[in-house]
């Protein structure tokens, strides 16, 4: 994937990229005091729409969860 650059987007066209491609992010923290690491913190988070998570296998299960749930609401409002 090469990377797009345009000279002028808007807030609608950064959002749509970023539900349609998604972003990944990767840190780790360390905070310390006096060079004495007090607290670690590895933070990884992935920012995408539905459709995107789920083509690269990410919220499968949340996603049969809410499936389900909705299936047994309809057949429970049909009856």
């Amino acid at each position: 994937m090469k990377p797009i650059r345009e000279k002028e987007a808007t807030l609608v066209d950064l959002l749509d990229r970023l539900l349609d491609k998604g972003l990944v992010l990767n840190a780790d923290l360390v905070i310390t005091m006096g060079d004495v690491p007090l607290i670690g913190i590895n933070l990884k988070a992935a920012i995408a729409g539905m459709e995107t998570m789920l083509q690269y296998g990410l919220m499968r299960e949340f996603d049969k969860e809410v499936s389900e749930e909705r299936e047994a609401y309809l057949v429970k409002s049909e009856a």
